[in-house]
C-alpha cells in the first residue's frame, strides 16, 4: 500500500505535508517537482529512502523538530572541473546517525551513479593519489579542505576522508579526469534542516554554501537581520584556469568572483582576475588571462560552496542559513546555476549581453582595465538615489587584489563594485596599483541607462586630459607606482577650452597605419593626416621600454629599424603632442 503511494508522489506536483515518514524498504521518487515539509522528515529505517531526480528539491518550513532515522535521502549534483582544479562545495547532507540533528559530511557519503536509483560508494584515494577518476569514481582525499575563520593559508584545514566538515561549512574538492569537466556526484544521508550556524569574525573569511537539498535565496540570505550585522554581504566563488594542468601550488593561476544583491533584488557580479601563488600560498604578484564565461546568480544551486567575509567580533558571530532562504528554483532557470559557464544559459529580459539588466531608476557601467594585454580587472559601478558616498550592504563588492590592479575605495578600502548616488559633478578615484611598468588600457562595457549623449570621461588629472570612454579606449604607459588621485571617473569636461583636453571629436588610432614589416625587420608608422607626434617607443611584453624615439618634425611616415631586437610581442606606443597616447600590439620574427 505504501509503495503504490509513493509512485502516486510522481504524478501529483507540490506535495505538501506536515510530516513525511519513510518506513522499511520503501521509497519515495520525485522527479522535476517540489516536496513541502512543514515540520521533519523521519527516515525510520535503513532501507527507506527519498530520490531527488531531475531537479526535483525538498523545502522543509518553520516546524523546529529536525529530521530523523538512519535512511537517506539522494540528490545529484555536477562539479565543472577536471582533476587539477577546485570545486568549492557545501554538502546538503549529513551522516545517517538516529538522531534529530543535522550531522557532520565526510567525502565517504560521496557516490558514483549507477542507475535511475542506485549507485556504489565512491573510491576513496589516499593522500598520495593526486588524481580523481570519473569510472568508477575515484575522489582524490588530498584535495578536500575546509576554511573555518582565516585570513591566511595556514588556516585551511585538511579534513581528507574523514567525517568532520560541520552543517553549513564549505569544501573544497578537485575533479575528475575523464568526465570531460561534468562529474555527476550522488549525496546520499540525511537530510539538513532548520538553522545551520558556522562561525565568523571580523576581518576573516569561511567557506561556507548551501547546506540544503533545495535551491537558496542570496537575497533572502544576505539581507538576512543576522546576516547582515555579521557579513560583508558578498559571496565570493572560486575559479581557476583550467589550461593549467598541475597540482604544483606555485603554478596555480585562479581567484575569487564577486557576487552581491541590493534590498531591491538588483545583483552585482564582477569576474575574476586571476593570481599565481608561491609555495607558502601567498600571491605572488602575477596576473594571468582569464577567459571564462562563469557567473554567479541569484539562487544558489545544492551543493554550490562560496567565501564569506565576517564584520563583527562581538561575542561569538555565526553566519546563518535557514528554512526561510530555501526556494524552488531549478537550474535550468536564468537565475539559478552551479557556479558554471554562463553560456549554457539561455539569455531573457532579465540579462543583456550576459550582463543582468538593472531597473530604470538604477544607472550601471563597468570598466576593463587591460594590463600589459595579459590580464583584466573588471569594476562595476552602480548608481541609486539610495546609495552613499560610504559602504552601500547590498550594493558594493569588496576586492581580493592583486599586487598590479586597479579599485575602487570605499572608507578606505579596495572594492571592485561600487554604488554612488548620481550627480553630474562626481568626481570618482580609480586607484592604479603598478608594480612593474605596464601597458594599461581602460575600456568600458555595459552601459545601462545613461543618455547616448552622456560622456563618461577619464581624467588624467596628471597630464589635464578627458578621454571619453563612449567613443575611445584610454590607453597609458605607467611606472611603478601607486596610483591613487591620478585618474577619476567623471561625466562632464571642465576644461572644454583647453586644446589639451579631448573631445568627442578626438584622433583615433584609425588616423595613423602601424605595420611590421619581418621580411626587412622595419616598424613602419604612416600618418597620412600629418598628426603631431611627439614620441615613438616600443615596450617588450615585461613592461620594459627598449626604445624611444622624440619626434621633432611631422611627416607622413615614419620608420624605425627592429634587426636587433629579439622575436616576440611588443607595444609601439605613440605619443601626440595633444597627450593623446595609442597602443598597438606586434609581433617581431626576424628573418635569419
Amino acid at each position: 500500500m505504501f509503495r503504490r503511494y509513493t509512485f502516486f508522489l510522481l504524478l501529483i506536483s507540490n506535495l505538501s505535508f506536515s510530516q513525511l515518514s519513510v518506513n522499511n524498504d520503501a521509497y519515495i521518487f520525485i522527479s522535476d517537482e517540489i516536496v513541502f515539509v512543514e515540520d521533519d522528515i523521519n527516515l525510520n529505517d535503513a532501507n527507506s529512502s527519498i530520490y531527488l531526480r531531475s531537479d526535483a528539491q525538498v523545502i522543509q518550513g518553520s516546524g523546529v523538530t529536525g529530521n530523523s532515522g538512519i535512511g537517506e535521502l539522494s540528490v545529484f549534483q555536477e562539479g565543472d572541473v577536471d582533476q587539477y582544479e577546485y570545486n568549492f562545495w557545501c554538502s546538503p547532507i549529513g551522516s545517517k546517525t538516529n538522531n534529530s540533528v543535522n550531522n557532520p559530511f565526510g567525502i565517504t557519503f560521496l557516490n558514483d551513479e549507477t542507475g535511475l536509483i542506485t549507485s556504489t560508494p565512491a573510491i576513496i584515494g589516499g593522500w598520495d593519489s593526486h588524481d580523481g577518476i570519473s569510472s568508477p569514481l575515484t575522489i582524490s582525499s588530498r584535495w578536500i579542505v575546509k576554511l573555518v575563520v582565516g585570513n591566511d593559508f595556514s588556516n585551511w584545514v585538511y579534513v581528507t576522508s574523514t567525517t568532520n566538515i560541520n552543517p553549513g561549512e564549505g569544501f573544497t574538492m578537485k575533479g575528475t579526469a575523464g568526465s570531460s569537466s561534468a562529474q555527476r556526484y550522488d549525496f546520499r544521508g540525511k537530510p539538513n534542516n532548520g538553522t545551520i550556524s558556522v562561525s565568523v569574525l571580523d576581518n576573516q573569511y569561511t567557506l561556507v554554501g548551501n547546506p540544503y537539498p533545495s535551491a537558496l535565496d542570496a537575497l533572502e540570505y544576505i539581507h538576512d537581520s543576522n546576516n547582515k550585522t555579521v557579513i560583508t554581504g558578498t559571496l565570493h566563488y572560486w575559479e581557476q584556469n583550467r589550461d593549467v594542468n598541475s597540482h604544483t601550488l606555485r603554478d596555480y593561476q585562479g581567484g575569487y568572483a564577486t557576487y552581491t544583491i541590493s534590498i531591491f533584488g538588483v545583483p552585482t557580479y564582477v569576474p575574476a582576475a586571476f593570481s599565481t601563488y608561491n609555495n607558502d600560498g601567498s600571491i605572488n604578484g602575477t596576473g594571468s588571462a582569464n577567459t571564462s564565461t562563469k557567473q554567479a546568480r541569484r539562487y544558489i544551486p545544492v551543493g554550490q560552496g562560496f567565501m564569506v567575509e565576517g564584520t563583527s567580533s562581538i561575542g561569538s558571530p555565526v553566519v546563518q542559513a535557514k528554512n526561510s532562504h530555501r526556494v524552488y528554483i531549478k537550474e535550468t532557470n536564468v537565475d539559478s546555476e552551479f557556479f558554471k559557464n554562463s553560456n549554457t544559459k539561455k539569455e531573457t529580459s532579465e540579462y543583456v549581453n550576459g550582463f543582468s539588466k538593472v531597473p530604470s531608476d538604477h544607472k550601471r557601467f563597468r570598466l576593463n582595465i587591460d594590463f600589459n594585454d595579459t590580464y583584466t580587472r573588471q569594476l562595476a559601478q552602480t548608481f541609486h538615489s539610495s546609495a552613499t558616498k560610504g559602504f552601500d550592504y547590498g550594493m558594493e563588492c569588496k576586492s581580493f587584489g592583486l599586487a598590479t590592479d586597479a579599485h575602487w575605495v570605499v572608507n578606505g578600502d579596495t572594492f571592485v563594485a561600487e554604488a554612488l548616488p548620481f550627480d553630474m559633478d562626481l568626481s570618482i578615484p580609480l586607484v592604479i596599483n603598478i608594480t612593474n611598468q605596464s601597458q594599461v588600457r581602460i575600456r568600458i562595457t555595459d552601459i545601462q541607462n545613461f543618455e547616448s549623449d552622456q560622456p563618461i570621461y577619464v581624467h588624467d588629472t596628471e597630464n589635464d586630459t578627458y578621454v571619453d570612454l563612449r567613443t575611445q579606449d584610454f590607453n597609458v604607459n605607467l611606472d611603478t607606482n601607486n596610483y591613487t588621485d591620478r585618474f577619476k571617473i567623471v561625466f562632464s569636461n571642465n576644461n572644454n577650452n583647453n586644446n589639451t583636453s579631448l573631445s568627442t571629436n578626438d584622433i583615433s588610432l584609425d588616423d595613423l597605419r602601424i605595420f611590421q614589416n619581418n621580411n626587412i625587420s622595419e616598424l613602419k608608422i604612416l600618418n597620412p593626416n600629418a598628426l603631431n607626434i611627439k614620441a615613438i617607443s616600443l615596450i617588450d611584453v615585461s613592461g620594459k621600454e627598449i626604445e624611444n624615439r622624440r619626434i621633432n618634425i611631422s611627416k607622413d611616415a615614419h620608420t624605425l629599424s627592429t634587426k636587433s631586437l629579439s622575436d616576440g610581442v611588443y607595444i609601439v606606443k605613440i605619443s601626440l603632442d595633444n597627450n593623446q597616447v595609442f597602443n598597438k600590439k606586434i609581433i617581431i620574427a626576424n628573418k635569419k
